[in-house]
């Protein structure tokens, strides 16, 4: 069984313990992504957010044997506790499943799909999703070592991931 995971942020580059069997692929479906949920760490960190420009993302094959072994993978990687009902979405692609998703990962001879399915968060607040120049004022307003976090968070993303929010960061903050 192909597995993949679909990524458009840290955990591209800082896989951590997700089973990642090779690189990460450039090629993948656009999703609606942006710049809008406050991490744990500070940053202002990629989420899917229906209301914005889809960019493809990126996407890695896993090395597990199941589809539930893959998502508890993922699981753990980003941290999301196993009462959550919510935080990974998955896919299994069969005949009869169609859409967008289904039709990319059927070309290229995928079987299942996870991803990282945690909403937009601001102010602890889950499903708020910030103006982007609410955005730039938080990222502003950081200092020091979590203000470092956040640049270093938002210039790690792969540049496909060009969205309307991380335009306009750059534009007024220089990342």
């Amino acid at each position: 069984m192909k597995i993949v995971c679909l990524g458009w942020g840290s955990l591209v580059w800082k896989s951590g313990d997700l089973p990642v069997a090779g690189e990460w692929h450039t090629d993948g479906p656009a999703l609606p992504i942006e710049f809008t949920r406050v991490s744990d760490g500070g940053e202002l960190a990629t989420a899917i957010c229906l209301n914005a420009d889809p960019v493809p993302v990126l996407w890695a094959t896993l090395a597990t044997h199941s589809l539930s072994e893959a998502c508890q993978a993922l699981r753990e990687r980003e941290g999301i506790p196993a009462k959550r009902v919510d935080g990974v979405g998955s896919l299994h692609i069969s005949p009869q499943t169609t859409g967008l998703l289904a039709d990319w990962a059927r070309a290229r001879g995928i079987d299942a799909l996870i991803w990282t399915a945690l909403p937009a968060r601001v102010d602890a607040i889950e499903g708020k999703i910030p103006t982007t120049e609410a955005a730039i004022a938080y990222l502003r307003e950081l200092t020091g070592e979590v203000r470092e976090h956040a640049k270093n968070y938002i210039q790690q993303v792969p540049d496909q991931i060009d969205t309307a929010y991380r335009r306009e960061i750059r534009a007024a903050l220089g990342w």
